[in-house]
């Protein structure tokens, strides 16, 4: 009986913890999903390229909300429980809460290494993917960025003014500016279209003129007409691997050995200089620590069982525990900010959220031993 007893409140806390991920993460993704759409309007992107890019982002967005959906899961099921007298029926049969909390700890730790392998293997590959997919696109609405009175300078070392553009696409008074290394060019036209030749995006102009300044000497020519091509440009959005998109195992090496590695130039373009050691710390604790928290969490949203609906002041101690795992989360995330490369400083923040748990557990332990 104690079997099917522990099975059903597990299989009620862990499906509305499902459902609650589920349905939280997926709007929260529609939201950042408008927010992307800058990658086709601003930058010209296609949408197939719009939609991998968000879709990619979508692992993130879940282990950010687990922490918070899991917490108010047991939170909201262990209260419905004791409106409906239903925790009684454990007690009747010979279940003690010490027995429930530990049950219920003992399978939070399988969602801590899921959380863990989400945050240090998955995470990391879909958001370096999602760059990748960023990287390796091509421009292609050209005409999506081409705003009238707006200087644009999505595409790199090319700034793009019109003063007027109609609903045909017929761009009037064109100012293209070109920079390099040595040298720079400007074009002014009065009129212009982009049109697609051989399947290849070029901006038609009419009427204007072209200066080149190399070095010091300056050359110009009038055209009547001038096709410049805009295809194989690429864009200012950017596309270097951010500490976050590193593999962790690269990340532990550039901890491990960061005296024989820093500032190798092998390892530059996977953020291990000394310049950035602080992130790559600040990143390993946000993979492997801040998952520890949920230990705290569960532990918090089991003082429900400890809150009797005869109490006087159910309610509000209810609040007060809602409150409490508010604050572990807001806790949690804010001592990221504490973590750098002091290794004593590390410690403390690296081991707080098992003081925080065994500080609550050891509340709970002699609370109900002084009940019984």
């Amino acid at each position: 009986m104690k079997k099917i007893l522990f099975r059903k409140i597990a299989i009620d806390c862990f499906i509305f913890f499902l459902i609650t991920l589920l349905s939280s993460s997926i709007i929260v993704w529609v939201f950042q999903a408008v927010n992307f759409l800058d990658i086709v309007i601003e930058d010209g992107r296609n949408y197939i390229v719009y939609l991998n890019y968000t879709l990619l982002n979508f692992p993130k967005i879940i282990s950010k909300l687990i922490p918070f959906t899991l917490f108010f899961s047991f939170w909201y099921v262990l209260n419905k429980y004791e409106n409906n007298n239903e925790l009684i029926i454990f007690s009747i049969h010979g279940v003690s809460k010490l027995q429930i909390i530990n049950f219920f700890l003992k399978y939070s730790f399988i969602i801590i290494i899921i959380q863990i392998i989400l945050a240090s293997i998955i995470i990391p590959y879909t958001q370096d993917q999602a760059r990748s997919t960023l990287r390796t696109s091509e421009v292609n609405f050209f005409g999506n960025f081409m705003k009238s009175k707006n200087f644009n300078d999505i595409i790199k070392d090319l700034t793009i003014y019109v003063e007027n553009k109609d609903e045909n696409g017929k761009l009037k008074n064109v100012y293209l500016k070109k920079d390099s290394k040595s040298q720079s060019q400007i074009t002014y036209a009065r009129e212009g279209q982009i049109r697609i030749i051989n399947n290849n995006p070029i901006l038609v102009l009419f009427d204007g003129e072209t200066i080149n300044i190399i070095n010091t000497k300056i050359s110009r020519f009038k055209f009547s007409k001038s096709d410049y091509n805009l295809s194989n440009l690429e864009t200012n959005t950017t596309t270097y691997i951010k500490t976050q998109e590193t593999s962790t195992s690269i990340l532990i090496k550039c901890v491990l050995f960061k005296n024989r590695i820093l500032n190798d130039k092998k390892f530059e373009g996977a953020n291990c200089h000394d310049g950035n050691l602080d992130n790559v710390y600040k990143e390993l604790y946000k993979r492997f620590f801040i998952p520890i928290y949920i230990f705290p969490l569960v532990l918090i949203s089991l003082l429900t069982i400890l809150n009797s609906k005869e109490n006087v002041k159910f309610w509000r101690n209810k609040l007060i525990i809602f409150l409490l795992g508010i604050s572990i989360i807001i806790f949690s995330e804010s001592t990221l900010g504490y973590i750098g490369r002091y290794l004593k400083t590390n410690i403390v923040y690296m081991i707080s959220p098992i003081l925080i748990h065994l500080l609550f557990y050891t509340i709970i332990h002699n609370k109900l031993k002084l009940k019984k």
